[in-house]
């Protein structure tokens, strides 16, 4: 009964990844608003009823793509931060206070840890536009995202956090500039994504969240087009950037080309 089992559960796994495969393929050809049950049922030589079986609505096939994107731009994310220089090693306690001087990384491998991630995220954009564009681009008509979107949602700015919090906790985190007016809104975000970090760091963390995908958008949906040429090189210099208005390695102006400018 045990192998009967497990046999209906790889078969029902194997039909639903082809549900998805072919789903993606019509999100690439026509866009997630005509996403078609029926459609994706015919291409399969499915009848509509046994595809609903797997998916009740064309809702519950987008909300699993969409998880499914969020999955694996947080995925390559995580991977990247946990594959560049200067990652704590899995498992290691975060030093305390008394010890976080002698354990400090140099500034500068906090800065090449967020690079990394920023890039692994770019990467997977360039190599999936049309997942992309399903979770970054235009909203569906008369689609909703439930709360289960929210975790996977979250997992690129929780690995933004990350690199944070291991620069705060060795003492490798510079305090960005935080406005008066803005501070009930910084405390309201730091009690909600970020309680260990200092306010105007999760602020600052935001805004760089949302210039990240900001920048990837403009790449992928052609806003670039005719301008930015050597986009590579634009993008590292762009989040390297972001990474100096979170407090991570050495700040703009200690830049010699900033300091020049500014003598200008």
């Amino acid at each position: 009964m045990t192998t009967i089992r497990g046999a209906r559960a790889r078969a029902r796994m194997e039909v639903t990844a082809a549900i998805k495969d072919e789903a993606r393929r019509q999100l690439a050809a026509e866009g997630a608003a005509k996403l078609s049950l029926r459609a994706v049922a015919r291409e399969l030589g499915m009848v509509s009823s046994a595809l609903y079986r797997y998916f009740p609505s064309r809702d519950d096939l987008l909300t699993a793509l969409i998880v499914d994107a969020y999955d694996a731009v947080g995925a390559a994310a995580e991977s990247a931060l946990t594959a560049a220089p200067g990652a704590p090693e899995s498992g290691a306690p975060a030093p305390g206070p008394a010890v976080a001087p002698a354990l400090s990384a140099p500034a500068a491998l906090h800065s090449a840890r967020w690079i990394a991630l920023c890039q692994a995220v770019r990467a997977w954009a360039l190599a999936h536009p049309h997942e992309y564009a399903l979770i970054y681009g235009s909203p569906v008509p008369g689609y909703s995202a439930p709360s289960d979107t929210i975790g996977p949602a979250a997992r690129v700015g929780g690995a933004l956090i990350a690199i944070a919090r291991d620069a705060h906790r060795t003492g490798g985190l510079a305090l960005p500039p935080l406005a008066e007016e803005l501070r009930p809104e910084a405390h309201r975000l730091t009690a909600l994504l970020a309680p260990d970090l200092p306010p105007a760091v999760v602020v600052a963390l935001t805004a760089a969240w949302s210039q990240l995908f900001g920048l990837i958008s403009f790449e992928l949906f052609g806003q670039f087009n005719k301008v930015v040429e050597e986009r590579d090189a634009f993008f590292t210099q762009a989040v390297t950037r972001l990474s100096y208005e979170v407090g991570l390695g050495a700040h703009p102006s200690a830049d010699p080309l900033s300091r020049g400018a500014a003598r200008r």
